[in-house]
């Protein structure tokens, strides 16, 4: 640590992703736990939304004689919370605290919130309610601490993850100006939803206007907080400069500090222990794969796969399918070669539960040499006929046909080791992919990629991802497979010749020896070595150096 800086005594991290697996901040909090924690020890703390429902909240880990002082300072204002441990690597304190209670008081909240900070609450909708409720309980919280608990010379940091965390850490900034506040955006709202709604977000970028755009779009009141957290917070940051541009251009306010997102190699196993992880785990793809498509799967078989939240445009699901297409059409027609590939798609979508029929056959111990119905698929949806992935991959007759070379399966579940079908974590099955594809359109960081590389498993990206462009920055050149990471050129209007791109690089892939493919992995956990959070750490103490001498 920098001892010229500023540095804090107590650090509280607010995030609706604590100790709640939801999409990449998840990943970026709960790997940089153990980092901070080797700093401040039980001094950082990391606050999430207590859940109610039996399978939430799996990794926290109540302990009720952990910082009683600040349980019974809560309760003396009616906050309701769970004092406990993140399971992650570090153990790091987290407090779940109950939001519920305040949704009786939200109009004069969100009243209080228009005089003082012009947050305009009109027209919220969807999860805005229970992520403000979350953020106003954990505000509280910090508040009370404090207040309380802490001394009148600690200095004392708050950092709130995006809009969903806002409105507490502009409630806190108001009421205890003494705390130094951080507000972060990992996507701006306006961004994400440009992309998502089928908008050309490149090619016009320098024309939008946040505000307006908001009113377009019904986003103005995640819009309003966001932007608002922004221009209050004692320290504005983000995550790339891909998004700093995109901050400045869409909330007006470019960012103080950037705050690349690391990883921490706890994650990943020893090389031993590796080598036998990713046997396992491409032995139980395979076999689901045969169990679902009536077709056995070769050793060799070519295991591509991609994942991230479910966002079909912003993460280039349809890019992925429209590459699949050309991958089987060139393969099948080319008689010379025997090669098979299987694609999986890992995107959570609207799950009913695991195939009861595809259980059955796995348990089975004779050959599979009969498809199932739909063999496109492992879970059950309950909208199956509407779900947007389903229907593009029915649409380019990725059928699964025993005479096709190239195999598409939708995983449409949180991989957590419980699935019903596959019973291994997500990075389990990571490990045993010979390629990764993420031809992001919209990707202001991108944690998949990272997190492939740091598995040994080489990938693919694009240039308009964080993580591209920052490939692209330490090798001094665009990216290549040979690197390790291919980071594919990508424009508003250039989604065929993405496609064709990608089916090129895997049909490279095809072709390297045993010994090539084990140096491209090698060079692409090499890549992620360098940014493991070691790396990256002495950016968030320019931050908090930056907010306690604004405070």
């Amino acid at each position: 640590m920098n001892t010229e800086h500023k540095t804090p005594d107590y650090i509280f991290e607010t995030s609706w992703e604590v100790c709640n697996k939801v999409g990449g901040i998840y990943t970026v909090l709960s790997s940089r736990a153990k980092t901070l924690k080797t700093s401040y020890q039980d001094q950082i703390v990391f606050i999430g939304p207590d859940l109610k429902q039996p399978t939430a909240n799996a990794d926290f880990c109540e302990e009720t004689k952990l910082l009683p002082k600040w349980k019974k300072a809560a309760e003396k204002i009616g906050l309701s919370c769970r004092i406990g441990r993140w399971m992650v690597p570090g153990n790091p304190v987290a407090v779940l605290v109950d939001f519920h209670p305040f949704f009786s008081q939200k109009n004069e909240i969100y009243a209080q919130a228009w005089e003082l900070f012009q947050v305009d609450s009109l027209r919220a909708y969807g999860d805005y309610d229970e992520a403000s409720m979350f953020s106003y309980a954990a505000a509280l919280f910090v508040e009370a601490v404090v207040k309380d608990c802490l001394k009148p010379a600690d200095k004392v940091i708050y950092q709130a993850h995006e809009w969903m965390s806002g409105l507490g850490m502009l409630f806190l900034k108001h009421r205890l100006p003494r705390v130094a506040t951080i507000f972060t955006t990992h996507a701006t709202s306006i961004g994400r939803s440009i992309a998502g709604n089928d908008k050309e977000l490149y090619a016009y970028f320098e024309g939008y206007n946040g505000d307006q755009m908001a009113e377009e779009l019904h986003m103005d009141a995640k819009h309003s907080i966001e932007k608002q957290s922004a221009w209050h917070a004692d320290c504005f940051t983000t995550v790339s400069r891909f998004t700093d541009r995109e901050c400045k251009q869409l909330l007006d306010k470019p960012a103080d500090v950037l705050l690349p997102n690391g990883f921490e190699n706890d994650f990943v196993p020893a090389p031993r222990q590796f080598a036998a992880v990713r046997r396992k785990a491409r032995k139980r793809i395979l076999d689901v794969a045969s169990a679902l498509t009536g077709c056995e799967m070769p050793d060799d078989t070519l295991i591509v796969s991609t994942s991230g939240r479910n966002d079909y445009r912003c993460k280039g699901f349809d890019v992925f399918l429209e590459t699949m297409a050309q991958l089987r059409a060139r393969l099948n027609n080319d008689s010379q070669t025997d090669k098979q590939v299987l694609a999986l798609i890992e995107v959570p979508c609207w799950l009913k539960a695991p195939r009861a029929d595809l259980q059955q056959a796995l348990e089975g111990k004779a050959q599979h040499t009969t498809p199932l119905p739909n063999p496109i698929i492992t879970h059950d949806l309950w909208n199956l006929n509407d779900d947007r992935i389903v229907r593009q991959i029915w649409q380019l007759g990725l059928l699964n046909q025993p005479t096709d070379k190239v195999k598409v399966i939708l995983v449409p579940c949180y991989l957590e080791g419980n699935d019903g079908i596959f019973n291994l974590p997500y990075y389990h099955l990571l490990a045993a992919n010979d390629l990764a594809l993420y031809p992001s359109y919209y990707e202001p960081w991108g944690y998949t990629p990272l997190e492939s590389c740091a598995f040994h498993t080489p990938c693919v990206t694009t240039d308009l991802s964080g993580f591209g462009q920052w490939v692209n920055e330490v090798l001094k050149h665009n990216g290549e497979l040979t690197d390790g990471v291919k980071v594919i050129h990508r424009t508003d209007g250039n989604f065929f010749e993405v496609a064709q791109e990608m089916c090129d690089t895997i049909c490279r892939m095809l072709q390297l020896s045993a010994k090539e493919r084990t140096a491209v992995q090698g060079r692409a956990a090499k890549l992620a070595e360098k940014a493991q959070w070691k790396h990256f750490i002495k950016y968030y103490y320019d931050a908090y150096d930056f907010a306690l001498n604004k405070a």
